[in-house]
């Protein structure tokens, strides 16, 4: 399929009269074409075409999803960068992708309270630009939790291709669903697992022009919602809501990005009568394990799904590609043979298939010839009632950051993992705080600097040394 024509192939679902989306107000299908038509015109008479590389960075909103469609039907290149991020994060990347073309809402950065209607923008043609990559359409970064993010570069095909798997996977959305989007629709589970997936399958969007968990649940009830796509974040969030409508429609809870965890699995299946589905993907290809049945628990993952390759070595996840999605030569250790290497440790049931995350083979730690994995002494920290976040890493030491109630101190902490882990697996620090920081994707922080940066300038007095 030509690269100008793959976006129109799922445009031309539906008729002009069915509804696309709904926030403040409807959109049909029939506006949606017609607004990307429109702002096609307007970017070919600018000089955007084939082979020219565009940098996308605006607010959510439903223009920012007609121009990112517009620009691909002109068959340009796509890098997508969160419009929250700050100067020093975002210049850095700017600079390292070169774009030809520079999409910017008036404003974009900072926070935002929703999802909105419309969203005004310029159009900026840069100097010395880099053209596109060849067969590349869309660019995104990785969530940069544990460092410096990945430029990744995904072609139409494996864009399509995620489309079809996630079409295949029993359960999944059809024409007849409301799916309320709490995912970012910059980042790919908010992209292609919820815009582009119900645009191919004739669902209907709902993107709520306000965050509050409240408000989220009343527009859920008034639209009819059968579907609801989010984090862990957004599901604990919404068990907290008291005073809840009857939603009788909704079927479908699905959570990717991070692991429920137990507790926000248990509150939001208590309170909406519903297990949290996962779905497990990579930003480099998209969905590769998921089950909608309700049947896995956390922390199973699911089956792989049809369509995605993979092989489990050392109980490390590798993922069958036919090309490195890595642009400009970067971290070609990651990429050896055609096997992606996700450094994700799962296990896979040997009678059901079913994988089960076991966390991270970068958490692995050698203290005294000794292995640890970090991702344990974390469970072992959000077991404690009090604790509601937990990051480890392993520097000079094992350090905690801990995200917990106010009077949750290092000396209770360290007795709680002494009672639970060998000495070698207890932190020697512990650095406590309301919360911890978060990266644009709603996804906990890993990098350790980051992490000393920002949590002990907020709370010096309650980081501890282990004595």
């Amino acid at each position: 399929m030509a690269t100008t024509q793959w976006v129109s192939h799922l445009l031309d679902r539906g008729a002009d009269d069915d509804l696309w989306a709904i926030s403040s107000a409807p959109v049909t299908r029939g506006q949606l074409r017609s607004a990307v038509a429109e702002f096609e015109e307007g970017f070919r008479k600018q000089g955007i075409g084939a082979g020219n590389s565009v940098l996308l960075r605006m607010t959510p909103s439903f223009t920012y999803i007609q121009v990112l469609l517009a620009l691909w039907n002109c068959g340009a290149q796509v890098v997508l960068v969160d419009f929250r991020l700050k100067p020093a994060e975002y210049e850095p990347l700017a600079q390292l992708v070169r774009p030809q073309y520079l999409v910017a809402a008036a404003g974009a950065g900072g926070p935002v309270a929703g999802f909105r209607q419309e969203s005004d923008f310029t159009v900026r043609r840069l100097p010395d630009g880099r053209p596109a990559v060849d067969g590349i359409q869309l660019v995104q970064f990785s969530s940069g939790s544990s460092g410096r993010p990945k430029v990744i570069g995904r072609p139409a095909d494996s864009v399509l291709a995620e489309i079809d798997r996630h079409a295949a996977l029993p359960g999944a959305l059809g024409e007849d669903d409301r799916v309320m989007l709490l995912n970012s629709v910059m980042h790919n589970m908010g992209l292609v697992s919820g815009v582009l997936h119900a645009l191919a399958s004739g669902a209907g969007l709902i993107l709520p022009p306000t965050l509050r968990p409240a408000e989220v649940v009343r527009l859920m009830a008034a639209t009819g919602a059968t579907a609801v796509y989010g984090t862990p974040v957004h599901y604990d969030l919404l068990s907290r809501v008291a005073d809840r409508p009857r939603l009788p429609a909704l079927r479908l809870a699905v959570s990717g990005g991070e692991r429920v965890p137990q507790e926000t699995y248990e509150n939001f299946r208590a309170r909406f009568g519903l297990p949290i589905s996962p779905v497990y993907g990579l930003t480099e290809i998209g969905l590769i394990a998921g089950d909608l049945s309700g049947t896995s628990v956390p922390p199973q993952l699911g089956l792989p799904v049809p369509g995605a390759e993979i092989k489990i070595v050392d109980e490390e996840l590798y993922v069958r590609m036919d090309r490195s999605p890595y642009l400009y030569g970067e971290h070609a250790d990651r990429y050896t043979h055609g096997w992606l290497r996700t450094y994700d440790r799962v296990r896979q049931d040997a009678v059901t298939g079913v994988l089960s995350m076991l966390g991270r083979a970068d958490s692995l730690a050698v203290i005294g010839g000794l292995k640890v994995d970090l991702a344990e002494v974390e469970n072992v920290l959000l077991t404690h009632t009090r604790v509601t976040e937990a990051v480890v890493t392993h520097g000079e030491v094992i350090e905690a950051f801990v995200g917990a109630d106010p009077g949750v101190g290092a000396d209770e902490l360290t007795t709680w993992c002494r009672e639970r882990l060998s000495p070698v697996k207890v932190p020697k620090r512990f650095h406590v705080s309301r919360l911890l920081p978060r990266n644009s994707m709603g996804k906990l922080v890993r990098d350790r600097a980051l992490m000393h940066g920002r949590v002990l300038s907020e709370s010096p007095s309650r980081a501890q040394e282990e004595r």
